[in-house]
């Protein structure tokens, strides 16, 4: 297993020459849309603040992963800002999955419908009690798709899938509804996994996919559309607290407008992405029939899950949105 440089112990942020720093990570490189929206979130805060203020942005898993990020802004040390997929805030709070659980979105205009609205405000508060971190904003927008070892164009050719997924259990229950074999692993052992035989698949958007070079043992992309991602951009509310109001209200205001800077770099380059590894024989989409049939068998567990994490009036609310 990978092992990544020890964090400091010490609470951040720190003054050094009279300007504060802040600390943010990211598991990818400048390319990703991921770092490039806290790229962003740092011009911003620099902007509305006005005043010297230094960031540092470890990228390429410095620090570790989104897991571990989540758990230092948790904590209120080395990490001050990050990007993490819902699916790693689970351990403090079992609602946060629900934001990009599968099969919640019917598309891209649906997606932005329920994040204008707000609609995950009270998960987001939940959170923000619970772990201490707060979400100041969403990036994201990458459509999930399955990529495997073998073409895949219908249920019945995903059913004993040996499939990676998030750690987050609505994930697991999800495919296996459908009649897959998920399997929790981390996500920088997917590629060796999949080259190694102890699992056939695994699902991502498509910058993933092209970061992490999954196309090389799994080229066979099914566009089953199972997801398509929110990525929260967090803050330590330890952090956040030992900051200057003016500082906190320039970081509230670039956030929002950070992920909502994520979520248009994302979006509009996932198409693009594929269809430059596809025209570079590096990957092949396949067209999967049946994801009708996919939503129907999910659709009683997401239902479930709603109920047992007290989202079910939320879920109604994103169910009767455009429908």
């Amino acid at each position: 297993m990978a092992r990544w440089p020890r964090p400091p112990l010490l609470s951040i942020p720190v003054r050094a020459q009279g300007a504060i720093t802040l600390n943010g990570a990211s598991q990818f490189n400048d390319e990703h849309a991921f770092t490039r929206s806290m790229a962003r979130f740092e011009e911003l805060v620099r902007q509305y603040y006005g005043k010297p203020i230094n960031f540092v942005l470890h990228k390429n898993s410095s620090l570790g992963l989104e897991k571990q990020y989540f758990e230092y802004m948790a904590q209120g040390r080395a990490v001050d800002y990050a990007i993490v997929s819902p699916a790693h805030m689970s351990t403090f709070s079992r609602a946060a999955p629900f934001i990009d659980a599968p099969f919640i979105f019917r598309d891209l205009e649906h997606w932005n419908g329920v994040l204008d609205a707000d609609m995950f405000k009270p998960v987001a508060d939940e959170i923000e009690r619970r772990a201490r971190v707060m979400l100041i904003g969403y990036a994201g927008g990458g459509v999930r798709n399955i990529f495997a070892n073998k073409p895949l164009r219908s249920i019945a050719e995903l059913r004993g899938l040996k499939v990676r997924v998030q750690g987050a259990p609505i994930w697991s229950r999800s495919f296996a509804a459908i009649g897959m074999s998920p399997t929790v692993i981390a996500y920088n052992e997917v590629y060796n996994g999949i080259q190694n035989n102890v699992i056939d698949a695994g699902e991502n958007e498509a910058a993933g996919v092209e970061q992490m070079r999954f196309f090389e043992v799994a080229p066979q992309l099914a566009l089953t559309r199972h997801a398509i991602t929110i990525r929260p951009l967090c803050f330590s509310s330890a952090s956040f607290a030992r900051l200057p109001n003016d500082l906190q209200a320039a970081i509230r205001r670039a956030g929002k407008e950070a992920g909502a800077f994520g979520r248009q770099i994302e979006s509009s380059e996932d198409e693009a992405k594929l269809e430059v590894l596809e025209k570079a024989g590096k990957l092949h989409r396949v067209e999967f029939t049946e994801r009708p049939q996919m939503k129907r068998l999910v659709d009683p567990i997401m239902q479930a899950y709603a109920k047992e994490i007290g989202a079910e009036a939320i879920l109604g609310r994103i169910n009767a949105l455009n429908a």
